[in-house]
């Protein structure tokens, strides 16, 4: 998203600083906790998501409205509108695709004005989210900003394109197109090859195999996203292998991913992070994006044994962590 592509501060990106953690607690499978009531955690998730999305770190902001959109929490939807004229542009856009994704059509006015925005992340995001609640003919223009010269444009086209559906030939054109430009950097390349994959293109199953396969994590990290958006059987054998990698937050991404395409395969990796003491020694950055990570996939594979951990997440010192393991307490329900 943009917020990732820019301001490296959207869930997906797992990359905040946390400012004071607690104590690390080490579990052994007779001590695991107790399960909590599902409605207990549900309100109390919803408190954490309520207050973030009025934080004054607009960070904090921005992965609270990624948590209504992609949750479907469509009662904290209003207070989303709201942040359609936040001062910040991550915030405004993360808010507009929320809408859209959400197709909230009584923000249909906003989203109109949003297209004479002075971001023209914002304008495209706009368009997108018209696109959503009904209205035809914004995605041509979507087409159009992946040409731009900036990066994060470029990047952003490719994504809301990837979110539309639409996997017509000149969508898939442009899409490849911009995948093969020499001037497109990393960051457009990654996102464009996950949009290729969210419309089931699987041509860029060899693509995203080389980012699996590369020497660097946070590569690795958005292979395996990109593959799991592919869903081929293919791409869940290539995401099994990944459990295996020699970093713990490779192989929790991998265990979402592949829990968000129905297969538990993942549990035991997650299981590790508690009863290893996988946290030990950590810096707090470390820890912080560790747990993020052990939230979203404990919400993604969903099973008792994992979700029981999901109430000491839910009241970790760092605001991060709770906001995942809020989304992890909607995605299980």
């Amino acid at each position: 998203m943009y917020t990732k592509l820019l301001a490296a501060c959207a869930l997906t990106t797992y990359a905040l600083f946390c400012f004071g953690c607690q104590e690390t607690v080490v579990y052994t499978r007779t001590e695991w906790p107790a399960p909590v009531s599902p409605n207990s955690l549900v309100q109390e998730a919803t408190q954490i998501i309520r207050a973030a999305l009025t934080d004054p770190d607009p960070a904090i902001r921005v992965n609270a409205i990624e948590v209504v959109a992609i949750s479907k929490r469509v009662r904290l939807i209003p207070k989303v509108q709201r942040l359609l004229k936040d001062d910040f542009v991550p915030v405004r856009f993360a808010a507009v695709l929320a809408v859209g994704d959400l197709e909230y059509s009584l923000a249909a006015k906003s989203l109109t004005a949003l297209l004479k925005d002075n971001n023209e992340n914002v304008r495209i995001a706009a368009l997108y989210a018209l696109g959503k609640i009904g209205y035809p003919g914004n995605f041509e223009q979507i087409r159009k900003a992946i040409a731009s010269p900036d990066q994060t444009v470029r990047a952003n086209a490719a994504l809301l394109l990837g979110k539309s559906g639409d996997d017509s030939p000149l969508t898939r054109k442009v899409l490849w197109w911009t995948l093969g430009r020499q001037d497109s950097g990393d960051m457009v390349r990654f996102q464009t090859a996950e949009a290729i994959a969210m419309l089931g293109d699987e041509r860029i199953y060899p693509k995203l195999w080389s980012m699996l396969i590369s020497a660097y994590a946070d590569d690795r990290v958005m292979g395996i996203k990109a593959m799991g958006a592919l869903g081929t059987l293919q791409a869940k054998d290539s995401l099994l292998t990944m459990l295996d990698d020699d970093v713990v937050e490779v192989r929790l991404a991998a265990a979402e991913q592949l829990g968000m395409l129905k297969n538990t395969a993942g549990e035991s990796v997650v299981l590790d992070v508690f009863s290893k003491n996988l946290d030990a020694n950590l810096d707090p950055q470390s820890r912080e994006r560790l747990h993020i990570r052990t939230a979203m996939a404990i919400g993604r594979i969903g099973t008792p044994s994992l979700t029981r951990f999901l109430p000491s997440l839910l009241r970790d010192e760092s605001k991060n962590v709770r906001i995942a393991a809020a989304m992890a307490v909607f995605n299980t329900q």
